[in-house]
């Protein structure tokens, strides 16, 4: 019941697709300025380097600043 099937099956050419650098270069320098941001809000904004008056935005970040293990007081 059991048939060898190898030497019926030709072999596949696979290509792999190229990405140019050109395309993915602006991608990844505006998904690295989101993570810039996202970091200075989330580790930095408070006292004397805030940006934004008052306590809303520590407030906002105050427990993902306790789980990234940035300290806040």
């Amino acid at each position: 019941m059991a048939q060898n099937l190898a030497g019926a099956l030709a072999p596949q050419s696979v290509s792999i697709p190229t990405i140019p650098v050109r395309e993915v270069l602006p991608w990844a320098l505006f998904g690295g300025l989101l993570m810039l941001l996202a970091i200075y809000f989330v580790g930095a904004e408070q006292g004397a380097t805030s940006l934004i008056h008052g306590h809303t935005v520590h407030e906002f970040v105050h427990d993902g600043r306790h789980l990234l293990g940035f300290p806040c007081h």
